[in-house]
């Protein structure tokens, strides 16, 4: 017997998500072609589409122009990013430092939290590797780790706090 407060799918779950995952996969490829741009629209709407059933509730952005913001941020750190890793690889292997960080989390929105993790994978050199059942904590793997306060600092003022100020959690 279905549930009787079943609600139907909407067309469009969630355009802001939406938005994000074109501007991200635009970033991703480094192209605006129309292709890339009709497959990003296409991603844009099948993720979210796709995936509704398994959103507990709708988050809140309160500073969408922080949100562009945040993204070029992003867009310079994947580019950074990229340098380094690059350098890293053809350097010495044995220069190479990798390690797991227990980053611990200060935001409470479920939306906030995927963005953040979503932003520490996608930059190059880390990954988002775990999230503790209590989401206090984010495992991260590193490809270099130098320093851990400080990359748990650099997290925290780079990433988490904007988010903090764009969904007010």
């Amino acid at each position: 017997m279905k549930n009787s407060t079943h609600h139907p799918r909407k067309l469009l779950p969630h355009p802001r998500f939406s938005a994000f995952l074109l501007v991200l996969w635009l970033l991703m490829v480094e192209s605006i072609a129309m292709s890339q741009i009709l497959l990003g629209l296409g991603l844009a709407w099948l993720i979210p589409f796709s995936t509704q059933q398994f959103w507990i509730e709708q988050s809140s952005m309160h500073h969408p122009l922080l949100m562009l913001r945040y993204a070029g941020r992003f867009a310079v750190d994947i580019a950074r990013s990229n340098l380094l890793v690059a350098w890293q690889i053809v350097s010495p292997v044995e220069r190479l430092q990798p390690g797991f960080v227990c980053y611990p989390l200060s935001l409470r929105d479920d939306f906030a939290i995927t963005i953040l993790a979503s932003t520490i994978t996608l930059t190059p050199g880390t990954v988002s590797a775990h999230i503790s059942r209590d989401k206090k904590t984010l495992l991260l793997h590193v490809l270099h780790l130098k320093d851990e306060a400080a990359l748990i600092h650099e997290i925290a003022e780079r990433y988490e706090k904007p988010l903090k100020e764009i969904f007010q959690c």
